[in-house]
């Protein structure tokens, strides 16, 4: 008999783990085995749970985020897959996920049987995305234009958020004049001479999205 699928849920609405568990709960071939409401949490659980499949939230409220938690889960000894199962699918989340080394990209919209099979085919080792996620990644490479790097939507979100350089600049640990240097490089990407006129295109092409 084929041992069940091991499952650590991250999310940090506990009404939203609550739901998720139910929905696995009639299946045998999964087992949840424990639940994280941030990062940090999610991080000490790995070693002791061994899971075969953490699902990601991106968004986890104050202290390490999805990404964060991702990029440090996979770079442990042995370290399970991630699926990220989030509402958000900018460039810039989708992206970030991806280069932390997330397996799956899931939506909070899917139904119950496509998370089912994304939680199996990710315990496999194969990569799931949803469609509209898979859609976005072709765009970006079909694109005529110039991509943004991951840095530079990572300046962008911060932007969004309203912080200013001297904050951005502490937030990355780079200094000033290199986020001047890569606000002029993403003005030139997106055509726009302004902040104001980078996030507005910003939005308006779906690369981030409004808080």
């Amino acid at each position: 008999m084929t041992a069940p699928v091991r499952l650590l849920l991250v999310d940090d609405h506990p009404v939203v783990r609550r739901g998720l568990r139910a929905v696995f709960t009639d299946h045998p071939g999964i087992e949840v085995v424990g639940e994280a409401g941030d990062g940090e949490r999610a991080l000490a659980l790995v070693p002791d749970l061994r899971p075969d499949v953490v699902l990601m939230d991106l968004r986890l409220g104050p202290g390490m985020q999805g990404a964060e938690a991702t990029r440090r889960i996979t770079a442990l000894p042995g370290p399970p897959h991630v699926l990220v199962l989030t509402t958000y699918d900018s460039d810039a989340d989708i992206l970030a996920a991806v280069e932390a080394g997330a397996t799956g990209y899931l939506l909070k919209d899917a139904p119950p049987e496509e998370l089912l099979a994304a939680v199996r085919a990710t315990a496999q080792g194969r990569a799931y995305l949803a469609a509209p996620v898979a859609s976005r990644l072709l765009g970006r490479m079909r694109s005529p234009g110039p991509a943004l790097s991951v840095r530079e939507l990572e300046i962008l979100e911060l932007l969004a958020r309203g912080l200013s350089n001297k904050q951005i600049s502490r937030r990355l640990f780079i200094s000033e004049a290199t986020v001047k240097t890569h606000l002029v490089h993403i003005y030139g990407k997106l055509g726009v001479e302004s902040r104001t006129a980078a996030l507005a295109a910003a939005f308006d092409r779906g690369v981030i999205r409004p808080r």
